[in-house]
């Protein structure tokens, strides 16, 4: 998508700006979120007229109506821009479905707090994920074992004051959904009454079926996390690339179809092999979302920081970086020291 961007400011005064919080700088983080949502749909390629794939109107899963039903149209094409309607429509599961019908990629990404949550959803992404990443990139952890329920509540409740439009859906933390479906449901409860999202995500599959069935029971929707799945790390020992082998990959098959059949909206697929990652959201009806798992997914998710390069130590080969914001920060940091150190700020047009 390189050549698809629209332009993106750079000088030391946009650099500024975006340290300062001022309109300018928050613009420029605008316009690079609307790159990355616009660039996941436009991998969306239109298939041949001849071989148009068929479109069946899609029920909304228990317990998630659409807040502004509308009637998917009897024929789509695939969708490859953001219409006026994807940026306006409040997304909600029933919505994801529509848009795996008719082809259009589904853009998702993280955030934590109130202030990126504002920009990304302004910008007209479609899902917000409140991941459990933020103890890697918020609280310094080297894994993500260590987030609390409290934690991701808090984080949550951040994100889901901002949010008019997209999804917000919460990873449900390491040890609060694992061996016991009924703390798994009172987990689930606590997330979805106290940040108010929409939505909340688990990691594996056969081995917490009856928690995600005993969560579907109260009407939360639950949306699925396979292949790479990092709360799982210890037991791997490693963040290589999963399934490669046969006999792993038919059961992320299986585990993908048993997540369907018991009422998952959706699934992440990380870290998979391209191909195997092609095949399951084929023979899904629910979307799946790749994060490394190549550009056959129904759409894609990326870390926040990761992708705004505000993180420069992590560089996997399925990561695109949209900005280059630890340097865009450190410079406008180290102008503002030299100014204020010289006298420099504030000026007379500065003060009262």
């Amino acid at each position: 998508f390189p050549n698809r961007a629209p332009s993106i400011r750079s000088t030391s005064q946009y650099r500024a700006a975006w340290c300062c919080g001022s309109s300018s700088g928050r613009w420029f983080c605008f316009e690079i979120i609307y790159t990355f949502a616009l660039a996941v749909r436009e991998t969306a390629a239109a298939p041949p007229e001849n071989d148009q794939p068929e479109i069946r109107e899609t029920m909304p899963p228990h317990g998630t109506e659409n807040k502004n039903r509308q009637k998917p149209a009897t024929q789509h094409k695939p969708c490859t821009t953001m219409s006026t309607d994807s940026k306006t429509r409040v997304v909600t599961t029933y919505r994801l479905a529509e848009m795996k019908a008719r082809g259009e990629k589904i853009s998702m990404l993280t955030a934590y707090d109130y202030s990126m949550a504002r920009i990304i959803d302004a910008a007209g992404i479609d899902v917000i994920l409140v991941g459990d990443s933020a103890a890697n990139v918020m609280a310094g952890y080297e894994t993500t074992v260590p987030m609390s329920l409290e934690y991701m509540i808090y984080h949550a409740r951040s994100v889901t004051r901002a949010v008019k439009r997209a999804l917000v859906v919460v990873d449900m933390p390491f040890g609060t959904y694992q061996g016991n479906s009924k703390e798994a449901l009172a987990s689930a409860i606590r997330i979805m009454k106290e940040s108010e999202a929409d939505a909340i995500k688990l990691e594996g599959g056969e081995e917490i079926l009856e928690s995600v069935q005993r969560i579907l029971t109260a009407g939360i929707p639950v949306m699925g996390h396979l292949g790479l799945t990092p709360q799982s790390i210890h037991k791997y020992g490693t963040y290589s690339v999963r399934a490669k082998e046969k006999e792993e990959a038919d059961k992320l098959v299986r585990d993908a179809h048993l997540l369907e059949e018991v009422g998952c909206f959706g699934v992440v697929l990380e870290k998979i092999p391209a191909e195997l990652g092609k095949r399951v959201s084929s023979e899904l009806t629910i979307p799946t979302i790749g994060i490394g798992a190549g550009n056959g997914t129904d759409g894609q998710v990326l870390v926040i920081h990761d992708m705004l390069g505000i993180n420069n130590e992590f560089s996997p080969r399925f990561l695109r970086r949209y900005a280059d914001l630890y340097t865009t920060i450190t410079q406008g940091v180290s102008q503002y020291i030299e100014d204020v150190k010289s006298g420099d700020f504030p000026n007379e047009k500065e003060q009262y």
